[in-house]
């Protein structure tokens, strides 16, 4: 399937940078912290793809523990220096960045510390202008709500039904269709299973790719 798009917005968390198990598996340990017991893999499947603001809600529903601004500073304080040792780029990426021709951005659920270090550390900074690097704390509502998608959008002057979004997470496939977007499934990164293309089949990814190098068919 090839689309006509004038922006392509990458997610990073899972799609730039294969995080998402480093990232959950220092999240289950903190977790039991506060009395939470979850595995590394229960962790990805209730909370990847999410903002911190989305997380704390869903945790306090599920579990009634409040966590605030100090247990998501010390989690994030864990993860960089994990990523540190271990993070590396999703194989192929920086080839399909460095192919792709049309305009892109980032616009994932990450604070700005956290993608400016990742794309740091996998040498994918130099492929996007810092201005087009957006965070889900510049908008009031973090994925599975569009607007971090539209602010994307609006910031770059581009058409929502002109974006084509890559994402690894059903949240995010779910905010790029209520955006308006077409949305690229994508499962490179480390995280995903097995049925993982299904789930953003069914959550409404118009199409599904497993590596990196089908960017370049795509557009």
């Amino acid at each position: 399937m090839a689309y006509q798009a004038e922006l392509v917005i990458f997610d990073c968390d899972g799609v730039l940078v294969d995080s998402e198990m480093l990232a959950t598996q220092v999240e289950s340990v903190h977790l039991r912290t506060v009395g939470i017991d979850l595995t590394p893999e229960e962790v990805a499947d209730r909370y990847v793809g999410l903002s911190t603001s989305t997380m704390t809600g869903l945790i306090f529903e599920e579990f009634g523990v409040e966590v605030g601004e100090d247990f998501f500073a010390e989690a994030g304080a864990l993860i960089a220096a994990e990523f540190d040792r271990s993070l590396a780029p999703v194989p192929g990426m920086a080839h399909a960045l460095a192919s792709l021709e049309l305009p892109r951005c980032v616009a994932s659920s990450s604070d700005p510390t956290r993608i400016s270090h990742s794309l740091d550390l996998t040498g994918l900074q130099s492929f996007f202008e810092p201005h087009r690097i957006f965070s889900a704390t510049m908008v009031k509502r973090g994925k599975p709500a569009p607007d971090l998608f539209l602010h994307a959008a609006a910031q770059c002057g581009v058409h929502p039904d002109l974006c084509v979004v890559v994402e690894d997470s059903t949240p995010g496939v779910t905010a790029a269709v209520a955006a308006g977007m077409r949305v690229i499934g994508f499962t490179a990164g480390g995280h995903c299973g097995p049925k993982h293309a299904d789930r953003l089949r069914a959550a409404g990814a118009d199409a599904v790719i497993s590596v990196a190098s089908e960017l370049a068919l795509t557009f």
